[in-house]
């Protein structure tokens, strides 16, 4: 049970689950805030100019009429709404450009600012590709390989 435990503890730990559990807390916030700009600000916009924001209720095609059930009860008509399809679409579009123009867009503003500022890459390979290499060679000694970077090994002719 311990074991069990210290694997879960473990795997919670990992740079990727955490990384993963901010990132959709993140896009739960920005999915509030993108909803938020959309229903409060640019909808009404919508509404303003063309008369209203939602074309759910225009653009209908019904294919059946109302008509009583078996049971005596009305059942709704059958209907095709290419409105409700049109709103869909825009408010699709409208979420892209919201994110592109307040969140992208500012972010790729930022990141060519500091880029402006970044001084050229280091001639020497980092850390970690030095640290592959030593890996790569140590398993290519006790495989009884040669590198790139070592002697060849075993009986030469």
């Amino acid at each position: 049970m311990r074991s069990v435990l210290n694997g879960f503890k473990e795997f919670v730990l990992r740079g990727n689950a955490i990384d993963l559990a901010v990132g959709v807390v993140v896009g739960a916030a920005f999915t509030t805030l993108v909803t938020s700009l959309v229903d409060n600000f640019l909808n009404p916009l919508i509404g303003a100019i063309f008369g209203q924001p939602d074309f759910s209720s225009v653009w209908q095609w019904e294919i059946r009429g109302a008509y009583e059930g078996i049971d005596g009860e009305m059942v709704e008509p059958s209907v095709i709404a290419f409105g409700a399809i049109l709103t869909a679409v825009i408010n699709l579009l409208i979420v892209a450009a919201a994110l592109y123009f307040f969140v992208v867009l500012p972010i790729n503003r930022l990141s060519n600012l500091r880029k402006s500022g970044e001084e050229p890459e280091p001639e020497a390979p980092a850390e970690d590709v030095l640290l592959l290499q030593e890996i790569r060679d140590l398993l290519a000694a006790q495989s009884g390989r040669s590198t790139p970077n070592s002697p060849p090994s075993g009986p030469q002719a």
